[in-house]
């Protein structure tokens, strides 16, 4: 399977800078026998009583840094925490960086270099009173590259990129499909039936990576850290076996509870890393809707749902939110995809 096969030309003024407000005032593309144009606010509409929204509750953390080596300025973008507490990270302007280095940030915020790895990555552990408020102090939200901010990063945006469910710290990366909810719209769906749980995966700084093969199954998907607790997959594997159907909201949500799911498609509590990469043909096991953004052109978020609404289906959908003017990626338009 190529990269070319997952192209497509967008108009730049199709790319969303800042989100429709209110937010759930968005379009959304309904993709299931046919294509229908309604708004996210509608989305309790196609929804049936006794099936189970699945959100992302991560929180987006600052997670870009500026740190110096002696002379030299560091640029520092956090990927994920490991068991030990330590940090794999992105660094920039570092090709003299080596183990053991100290990085400072600010007089009460460090990190040691524990280890260089490939790709401009490293291991940092750090150093400070309170880890998160130091990062409160001294981060930067780290927003797509496709929405400039040559100013910096406003108060807005850091309202912006951040999901109502938003409770556990970790992600350096919104969720973007639950960027469209509002309590008016979580209280429309629920009063239409419909349950909601909450899993948890941090989305990493790979979310933001290219792919650089032709061959789409040689890329070695990014890793991320989630966690699903064992009521949360008892209330989905309840669901399924009383004929609900599993909504995910946002393709983290679907790639964790694909992930926590065994073979016969029952979850199980997880927490752990994933780098499950779904391609066109993957079965899926659990997941019957999805309801997600409009994802950028070569990209493993476009593989995924070319692989549950089918590659067709998609060019189709995609075809028709250009021409109709939908507005794409993070701050975008929403698309409601039934599971081929």
């Amino acid at each position: 399977m190529n990269l070319s096969e997952f192209d497509y030309e967008l108009p730049s003024d199709r790319i969303a800078v800042a989100p429709a407000r209110p937010r759930d005032a968005a379009r959304l593309l309904h993709v299931g026998a046919g294509l229908a144009d309604y708004v996210v606010r509608d989305l309790a509409l196609l929804l049936r009583p006794g099936d189970l929204l699945v959100v992302n509750d991560t929180k987006v953390i600052p997670a870009q840094l500026s740190a110096m080596r002696g002379g030299a300025r560091i640029g520092i973008t956090l990927d994920r925490r490991l068991d030990d507490g330590s940090w794999r990270v992105l660094l920039r302007n570092a090709r003299r960086v080596k183990a053991g280095d100290v990085l400072v940030i600010d007089p009460d915020f460090s990190a040691c270099v524990l280890e260089i790895l490939e790709g401009g990555a490293a291991l940092l552990r750090f150093e400070a009173e309170d880890f998160y408020a130091a990062l409160a102090r001294s981060g930067a939200l780290a927003l797509p590259p496709y929405i400039a901010r040559p100013e910096g990063i406003t108060e807005r945006d850091k309202a912006d990129y951040q999901t109502m469910f938003a409770a556990h710290e970790g992600a350096v990366a919104a969720p973007t499909a639950g960027l469209h909810f509002t309590p008016e719209l979580l209280a429309a769906v629920q009063g239409r039936g419909v349950e909601v749980v909450r899993v948890t995966l941090h989305v990493g700084a790979g979310t933001f990576l290219p792919v650089r093969v032709e061959d789409v199954s040689r890329h070695a998907m990014h890793a991320e850290r989630g966690f699903v607790t064992a009521a949360a997959a008892a209330k989905i594997n309840t669901t399924r076996a009383a004929g609900g159907r599993i909504v995910a909201v946002g393709t983290t949500a679907l790639r964790l509870i694909e992930s926590a799911a065994d073979a016969a498609g029952e979850v199980h509590a997880f927490d752990s890393e994933t780098s499950i990469f779904i391609l066109p043909g993957y079965r899926f096991k659990v997941a019957d809707v999805l309801f997600t953004n409009f994802h950028l052109p070569k990209s493993t978020l476009l593989m995924l749902v070319s692989a549950f609404a089918g590659i067709e289906r998609i060019r189709a959908a995609y075809a028709h939110a250009i021409a109709a003017g939908y507005r794409f990626y993070s701050y975008g338009d929403a698309c409601l995809l039934e599971r081929v």
